[in-house]
């Protein structure tokens, strides 16, 4: 079998739903759409196609120059040779081939991903992660949203002027909730030693502060508490804390992630695919993690496949106890990602069911 074709798809735009002030990226504004997607197609000489997230159309003839002619199944071998020949760009790179690749070897073993990397369960837990830097009104309406809809678990996003807002958010949560959803918080501190950090800088001081007035709430991790490469102060909080410290989402290499085992400096591993280049790595850093007793709870992987690449990794992991799914309806709703896919994934009452089709398990509405 050998790859004959590599494609960009572009979806019809159904409708654009509006925008959302982002927390890590304050005074910019993500818009949400119905359709209007674009993935990548990988076509092979025997009529098996997979689909991945999209990537960069500079890059494209790039990409085909050297997968053209090349059998589709040595997915390593292509993960490093593409690592190192294109250049690196976040959630536009190389990781829509990787998934492709993965896609079509799913559909020629006949196996769903999650059974391929040797899972055996499909129903996993997915958390809402939450987008905006909400007040106390908003994230009670938020919240109230989310138990509706049936979700066991949320992310919330606090860098506010003050720890007492910070702290007052989550206890309005926690009070609405009781025990029915964990809860998980982000500080998005890891940009926090570049200019273009927006908002409030945590020091190691307001960090632990912060931390331990969310373990009297019961709050189950603090996510990038400070910057990514502040690994003496991560280690030191990691260290002197009940609550789990979890990062990693803007790491580009392996090697951090093993920088990581050896310093203790994160309990929760949170790979992004989209930054990796793939779920390739992304396999290697869970092996990783399993060894060393932590916990892996992969980013977002952008909303569309790579959301749906992520429900199969987490499947396929013991040591995976959540999804992160982007939700803050009714505006950034994760099914507005998904019009264009059918298949996948399914939620039910608060549960992801991992699809059994082969590869991903997903078509494309083209």
């Amino acid at each position: 079998m050998k790859i004959k074709e590599v494609n960009l798809i572009k979806t019809e735009l159904i409708n654009t739903i509006g925008e959302i002030e982002p927390a890590w990226n304050q005074g910019t504004y993500m818009k949400f759409d119905v359709g209007g997607n674009t993935f990548t197609e990988i076509i092979t000489d025997e009529g098996i196609s997979g689909y991945g997230p999209a990537v960069s159309e500079s890059i494209l003839n790039q990409i085909k120059n050297y997968l053209i002619g090349k059998d589709p199944l040595t997915i390593n071998q292509h993960f490093n040779e593409l690592n190192f020949q294109i250049s690196f760009i976040p959630y536009q790179g190389i990781t829509g081939i990787d998934i492709a690749l993965w896609d079509i070897k799913g559909k020629y073993t006949g196996l769903p991903l999650y059974k391929l990397w040797g899972g055996s369960n499909n129903k996993i837990i997915p958390y809402a992660s939450l987008i905006s830097l909400s007040g106390v009104k908003q994230i009670s309406d938020i919240t109230k949203v989310l138990l509706d809809e049936g979700w066991k678990a949320v992310k919330l996003r606090l860098h506010h002027q003050t720890i007492s807002e910070d702290i007052a958010i989550v206890t309005e949560v926690r009070k609405i909730v009781g025990n029915k959803m964990t809860i998980m918080v982000d500080a998005n501190q890891a940009q926090s030693n570049y200019i273009y950090q927006s908002g409030v800088i945590w020091d190691f001081a307001r960090a632990k502060k912060t931390a331990i007035e969310l373990e009297k709430l019961d709050v189950l991790w603090l996510e990038e508490p400070l910057s990514r490469h502040d690994y003496s102060n991560l280690t030191k909080l990691n260290q002197e804390l009940d609550l789990h410290i979890a990062g990693g989402e803007n790491n580009t290499n392996i090697d951090d992630f093993i920088h990581f085992t050896d310093i203790n400096c994160y309990d929760i591993y949170q790979p992004e695919s989209m930054v990796l280049g793939g779920v390739t790595p992304l396999l290697k850093i869970g092996t990783i993690a399993e060894l060393y007793r932590k916990k892996i709870v992969p980013h977002h992987g952008g909303g569309d496949l790579g959301l749906i690449a992520n429900a199969h990794l987490v499947a396929s992991w013991n040591h995976s106890p959540y999804l992160e799914m982007l939700h803050e309806p009714p505006v950034a709703d994760f099914r507005h990602k998904l019009f264009s896919i059918i298949g996948g994934i399914d939620f039910n009452n608060g549960y992801i069911n991992v699809s059994e089709e082969p590869g991903l398990g997903i078509k494309i509405k083209k």
